[in-house]
C-alpha cells in the first residue's frame, strides 16, 4: 500500500472516467460482446458453471472476511479476553469490507444512482434507455448498477493481500488483481454490469484499503498498536454488556 499503487488507481480512474465520459458508447460495446442478438440475451447467464463460479467467488471473499468478524464480535462479548487475531488486523479487514462492499456501494450509490444494468437497456432488448456511468438520472428505482457490489467485493482482497508478508505481497497483489477482473467479466457476461460499473468498484476498493490501511498502518497521527485498539473495543463493549447484565437481574 505505497504511493506508487495509489498513483496508479488515480491514474486509471483519470483515463477510465475521461474516456467513458466522453464517449459513453464504449460501455454498449462492450457488453455487446457478451450478447448474442439471436436469441436476444446474455447467454452466459443461463449456464449453471458459471452461476456456480459467482456464488463462489463472493463466498471466497466473505471467508477471508468472517474470522476478522467473529474476532470483534466476540471481543465485544468478552472484552476481557484477547483476541484471537491480531486486533489491527480484524478491524483491518472489517471496515474495509463494510465500507467498500456494503456501505459505498448498495447503502449509496446503488440506491440512488438510476443507471439500469445492460440487461433492461434497450440496446439489449430491455425497456430502458442507456445512461452514461456519470448520470444519475436513470430510471432504475433499486439495486441499480453503478457502481457494481459483487465487483467492489472481489477487489476488496487487496486487504488481506496487503497484509502478506513482503516477499508474497506482490503475487498475492497479483491474484487478488486477477481476482477482480474475472469475478468483474463474469458480471458483465450475465449483463449484470457494464465495464465502468466494475472499473469503478475495483478503484473504489483500492482507495478506500489505501486510506484505511494508512490510518492504522502507516501515517504516524493515527496508528495505533493492537493493544490501543483491544482497549478502545474493550470500552465500546462495556455499556452493552452492563445492559445485558442488569437486563438479566431484573428478568
Amino acid at each position: 500500500m505505497n504511493r506508487t499503487g495509489l498513483f496508479i488507481a488515480l491514474g486509471l480512474a483519470l483515463i477510465i472516467g475521461l474516456l467513458f465520459g466522453i464517449f459513453p458508447e464504449l460501455d454498449l460495446k462492450l457488453a455487446a460482446l457478451f450478447y448474442d442478438p439471436a436469441t436476444k440475451s446474455f447467454p452466459l447467464k443461463q449456464d449453471w458453471i458459471a452461476a456456480i463460479a459467482r456464488d463462489a467467488a463472493m463466498w471466497v471473499a466473505w471467508a477471508l472476511a468472517l474470522p476478522a468478524l467473529a474476532a470483534i464480535v466476540v471481543k465485544l462479548v468478552r472484552p476481557d479476553r484477547p483476541m484471537f487475531m491480531r486486533a489491527r488486523t480484524a478491524v483491518f479487514l472489517l471496515v474495509t469490507m463494510l465500507l467498500s462492499a456494503v456501505f459505498l456501494t448498495n447503502l449509496a450509490f446503488k440506491s440512488y444512482w438510476g443507471r439500469p444494468r445492460p440487461v433492461v437497456v434497450t440496446e439489449f432488448n430491455g425497456p430502458q434507455e442507456f445512461v452514461p456511468y456519470w448520470d444519475p438520472r436513470g430510471t432504475c428505482g433499486r439495486n441499480c448498477s453503478f457502481f457494481s457490489g459483487e465487483g467492489a467485493t472481489a477487489f476488496w482482497t487487496y486487504a488481506p493481500a496487503a497484509l502478506t508478508p513482503p516477499a508474497w505481497r506482490p503475487l498475492a497483489y497479483a491474484a487478488a488483481t486477477l481476482f477482480g477482473i474475472a469475478t468483474s467479466v463474469l458480471r458483465m457476461a450475465f449483463g449484470g454490469h457494464f465495464f465502468t460499473d466494475v472499473a469503478a468498484a475495483g478503484l473504489v476498493s483500492f482507495l478506500v484499503i489505501w486510506l484505511v490501511h494508512g490510518w492504522l498502518y502507516r501515517w504516524p497521527s493515527t496508528r495505533k498498536s493492537d493493544a490501543e485498539i483491544e482497549a478502545t473495543l474493550a470500552r465500546l463493549a462495556r455499556p452493552w454488556n452492563w445492559l445485558t447484565r442488569r437486563s438479566r437481574q431484573v428478568g
